[in-house]
């Protein structure tokens, strides 16, 4: 199965891709994991539930072979020139930028390629380490061939390493996989880094919640959060 980027990134691409009435931007996304994503061939099936003047909302399925694989919510706010106080600012990112962070690596299986494209700088704690941490993402291998990556897709892609970046178990005897993904955005990030500033929350009853700041090189602009799975790994 493909890692949950790869499916929100691919969804991203293709709700900025419809007709809308007025000119929008993503404000929301939410992913219903409801199945392992293959490495295969895939579907994507839009049906607009809303498209007003000031929101678009739109149901998304990626499907393989007939079968819904992710179910998709995906909101759009209409784009207007807003003059805002001049106190209204961005939260600035008080960590180091990527350029200060410690290079840090993905632990996939052999066969899924994704994490391969992706390069990331941890600026607090690491993919892996256990305990909250914060790494800085940049994606340099297109999703779509022939197109360039997308700040949503940026932010899609990115918001899913919630779990793995924030980390309280040991990955070599526990699962924490996330049945769901919601992005939300006050506005579009800037540059090719994306900033990953993650915590993770357990319950006691085999559930518990990954979520994080996510921020550019203007400040923070968005959170992500992530609804896991608990279990011991079989052994």
């Amino acid at each position: 199965m493909q890692h949950g980027g790869a499916p929100a990134s691919l969804i991203a691409w293709a709700v900025e891709r419809m007709p809308m009435r007025e000119p929008m931007h993503v404000a929301r996304m939410t992913l219903d994991l409801i199945r392992p994503v293959p490495v295969a061939p895939l579907e994507i099936k839009i049906d607009v539930q809303r498209d007003g003047r000031k929101i678009q909302v739109c149901n998304v399925t990626l499907l393989h072979e007939g079968v819904a694989c992710v179910r998709a919510t995906v909101l759009k706010i209409r784009q207007a020139e807003t003059e805002l106080p001049d106190l209204v600012i961005d939260e600035q990112v008080t960590l180091p930028g990527p350029e200060q962070g410690r290079e840090s690596r993905i632990r996939f299986t052999d066969y899924e390629q994704f994490a391969g494209g992706v390069t990331l700088r941890s600026v607090r704690g690491s993919f892996g380490e256990l305990g909250p941490g914060a790494v800085w993402f940049r994606a340099h291998r297109q999703i779509i061939e022939g197109e360039p990556i997308t700040p949503l897709m940026r932010a899609a892609m990115t918001g899913d390493f919630c779990n793995g970046v924030s980390a309280v178990l040991d990955f070599n005897e526990w699962i924490f996989i996330n049945a769901d993904l919601t992005i939300s955005l006050s506005r579009m990030p800037v540059g090719e880094w994306i900033l990953l500033d993650a915590q993770t929350w357990l319950g006691d009853h085999g559930a518990g919640l990954a979520f994080a700041k996510l921020g550019d090189e203007r400040g923070y602009f968005g959170r992500a959060i992530q609804s896991l799975v608990i279990e011991r790994r079989p052994k």
